[in-house]
């Protein structure tokens, strides 16, 4: 049974979120997603540097605000710390609510290293709270399809996977900067690479990346390819670019019997009938009869199919609060492990050891 489950199971009424910084994470994306569930929880404090965000967010919601974490931590009506701050302070920020004995949310990327991310399994092991990541990306439908689609075997053995966000940006913020915790590899980084080992199912056995600086400013990796391969052979390239002009489908699938991409709100499928049968083929050294070509007489059924990105499981990236209320108050688990956050900062770290962008 998971730490205060006893407290927690049955305590009633909505979680109350102390939220930690409030800018493009925080002010753009948890503000709004705890307001959408608003019936589950609460915004009761909140800090930030800036006075004018305090100030505007005090206004709108009647929290409230401090200009540091501290008093924050210390504020006794606050029951889970939600960390959005900027990426160097998410380990700082988390150790200290964890040692004050609070629930901790905490934003992607859990970690600069995972050596850093490995103080937060030790520090949860000595706190009476409990540590939640937001790997929100999780609960994306196409994702959530995808596997779906793997699972139900209309595609046969899917062996290579390619997962894309790409686009064209002269970024000049602070995530262009090394120092600042900058570089796609721990911004759209941790989502993909957490796809990619759902969608492998295997322990991996190879890893192959590259790393440039293209059209952003600043130090950081704005390009990055990366393979993995699992030990059931099941590969998945990761491309994530600030500085591809042209898109390419956010998900490719290559199976036995088929494949699949997206294209904007559907997939596209071409696969074999499943009702045809295939013969066990075996190679022959004597020529082949002249006109026959390279393939056998076999002939094969395909089948197009365009599909709505429509997972029979209905979740969106904001159903991770849904999950976060059950855990704290039912004492359900949480879809997301500290185990496989931390596999995902394993794979980062390689990645970007010994490269130009490792700060």
């Amino acid at each position: 049974m998971s730490k205060q489950t006893a407290e927690s199971g049955t305590a009633r009424g909505k979680i109350k979120v102390g939220l930690v910084g409030l800018g493009r994470a925080g002010w753009g994306m948890h503000r709004g997603e705890i307001g959408e569930h608003s019936r589950l929880f609460t915004i009761v404090a909140a800090c930030d540097p800036i006075k004018e965000r305090r100030e505007k967010l005090a206004t709108e919601t009647g929290c409230r605000t401090y200009r540091t974490i501290e008093p924050l931590i210390a504020d006794p009506a606050v029951e889970l710390v939600d960390i959005a701050s900027r990426s160097p302070e998410h380990v700082p920020h988390a150790l200290a609510a964890l040692k004050a004995g609070k629930h901790v949310l905490l934003e992607k990327p859990i970690a600069l290293s995972y050596k850093e991310a490995c103080l937060l399994k030790a520090a949860v092991n000595r706190s009476k709270g409990q540590l939640f990541i937001r790997h929100n990306r999780r609960f994306e439908p196409g994702f959530q399809h995808v596997r779906e689609i793997i699972d139900s075997g209309l595609l046969g053995d899917v062996h290579t996977i390619k997962l894309c966000r790409n686009g064209f940006q002269r970024r000049q913020d602070w995530q262009t900067i090394t120092a600042c915790g900058g570089g796609q590899l721990l911004n759209w980084g941790p989502h993909l690479v957490d796809h990619a080992l759902r969608l492998i199912d295997a322990p991996i056995k190879n890893l192959w990346s590259h790393l440039n600086l293209v059209a952003a400013a600043g130090d950081a990796e704005d390009h990055v390819r990366i393979i993995l391969t699992g030990e059931n052979e099941r590969s998945v390239e990761i491309q994530i670019s600030g500085g591809t002009a042209l898109s390419e489908p956010v998900y490719t699938l290559h199976g036995t019997r088929g494949s699949l991409i997206s294209e904007g709100n559907t997939f596209k499928l071409r696969y074999l009938s499943p009702s045809q049968k295939l013969k066990r083929l075996r190679p022959r050294k004597a020529s082949p009869p002249l006109g026959t070509g390279f393939g056998g007489s076999e002939k094969l059924r395909w089948i197009e199919k365009t599909l709505p990105i429509k997972p029979r499981l209905k979740v969106n990236t904001s159903s991770i609060w849904k999950y976060l209320h059950k855990s704290l108050r039912r004492g359900e688990p949480f879809p997301i492990t500290l185990e496989q956050s931390l596999a995902v900062m394993e794979i980062i770290s390689k990645v970007k050891t010994g490269t130009r962008f490792d700060g």
